[in-house]
């Protein structure tokens, strides 16, 4: 076993792996709204509270956070998804090309609205989340169009992701397409996937990475069964490994860090998270790194420890926001 100062220097070597590898992410996509201010009163017109408005943020949400993750942590990104003929994805748009997220691969859906989540604030604190989106699977048309835009890109990137959040982009034609191509032409496929689906939804997936509560779901465990299994983390990871196919399933489990299965070997890695404020976002930033990792040839274990730290900087941060790589440089050093 390497000690903390071994390790902080093979990790800080380790994170020149990142540079420009190539990344093409499949998923849902959306725009993050943040209306920020301050609570110093009830309304008069029903017991809520009144919010003073101080701020406005613009962010962007789901897969376009996983992409903008990918380059600020120095790789490079296509992302294949669906966007509606809407402002929304005006503002989607202009914000994604200026991180660097191009949108050559998008399709425009004129009949479906691009996801929006507006969260109303006062600091840290959420006071309500207003959703606009269409949860439904694509047409058969946008659908086909998706394929047709993954099957053009897979040739010039290193490493696939296919990130799900049950929006209606990822449909079982678009997995079983996207993993009989990717087998194909040797290219690995990591899911980041929906506790809405079984795990045989993403049958042929190289590695998956889901929470616990998303590993129980899709392994189709009994939650109330494994309460009390002090084995329980075990239990679910090895069911999804059978379920899925998956030779490597890496479970994150919030503070309690994560478990990482490969084939019949298990090792847990400890968070990183020093500060918890907020932790929307650090899935999204932990496949991203975990992704350039494994395509820049670093073992899967050296790949989690780097995102592990990856999304500590993230969490102590106010909404969706990507990990910058000084940012994880500089962690890495302290």
């Amino acid at each position: 076993m390497l000690k903390p100062e071994q390790l902080r220097e093979t990790l800080l070597s380790s994170v020149e792996a990142y540079k420009n590898k190539k990344v093409l992410i499949v998923g849902d996509l959306g725009l993050d709204e943040y209306v920020l201010g301050q609570v110093r009163r009830i309304s008069p017109e029903a017991p809520v509270p009144v919010l003073e408005v101080e701020q406005e943020d613009t962010r962007l949400g789901l897969s376009a956070n996983v992409a903008q993750n990918v380059v600020s942590l120095g790789g490079q990104v296509t992302l294949v998804s669906v966007a509606g003929a809407d402002a929304g994805a005006e503002k989607l748009k202009a914000i994604s090309e200026n991180a660097g997220v191009n949108w050559h691969s998008i399709i425009i859906d004129e009949k479906r609205p691009t996801t929006r989540k507006t969260r109303i604030m006062t600091g840290p604190h959420h006071i309500v989340r207003v959703d606009y989106e269409l949860k439904k699977y694509l047409s058969a048309q946008t659908e086909e169009k998706v394929l047709q835009e993954f099957k053009k890109r897979i040739g010039e990137n290193d490493i696939v992701i296919l990130q799900d959040y049950a929006k209606g982009v990822i449909t079982e034609k678009i997995v079983r397409t996207m993993v009989e191509i990717c087998k194909s032409k040797n290219k690995k496929l990591l899911v980041d996937p929906s506790r809405t689906n079984s795990g045989d939804f993403y049958q042929g997936c190289d590695l998956i990475k889901p929470n616990y509560d998303e590993a129980v779901a899709l392994s189709e465990l009994n939650f109330d069964d494994l309460r009390e299994n002090p084995n329980r983390v075990q239990e679910a990871g090895r069911a999804l490994q059978r379920k899925t196919g998956a030779h490597q399933v890496v479970l994150t489990q919030g503070k309690e860090g994560m478990s990482i299965f490969e084939g019949d070997k298990l090792t847990q890695v400890p968070t990183q998270a020093k500060k918890v404020f907020d932790v929307t976002g650090a899935g999204d930033t932990v496949i991203a790194a975990i992704a350039l990792g494994l395509a820049g040839n670093l073992d899967l274990l050296t790949s989690c420890q780097l995102a592990n730290y990856a999304a500590g900087v993230v969490v102590a941060k106010i909404g969706c926001v990507p990990c910058d790589l000084s940012e994880l440089k500089s962690t890495l050093q302290k």
